[in-house]
């Protein structure tokens, strides 16, 4: 059973648009998919993309991670975008 949302979740797009390897947004981090279904979607499923946003987001900070540990530099926070 879905949960009563009051008020429409709104859509995470950061106005960018490019796709990385994976095919997803380097800005929302949303597939081709779920960007153009975006409308159609119930709350639940638009909650569900933004959890695999998320996790698509960590994911990339990790790696970005290694691969500057790779590299032997410090990085800090603010060089990672997470606002979606």
């Amino acid at each position: 059973m879905d949960q009563i949302e009051f008020f429409d979740i709104p859509s995470p797009c950061q106005r960018v648009c490019q796709m990385d390897r994976q095919g997803y947004c380097i800005k929302c981090y949303r597939s081709r998919d779920e960007r153009f279904n975006w409308l159609n979607y119930s709350n639940y499923q638009k909650q569900e993309v933004l959890r695999l946003c998320r996790q698509r987001a960590i994911r990339r900070y990790y790696q970005f991670l290694q691969q500057q540990r790779q590299q032997n530099n410090q990085i800090t926070f603010s060089q990672i975008d997470f606002n979606f």
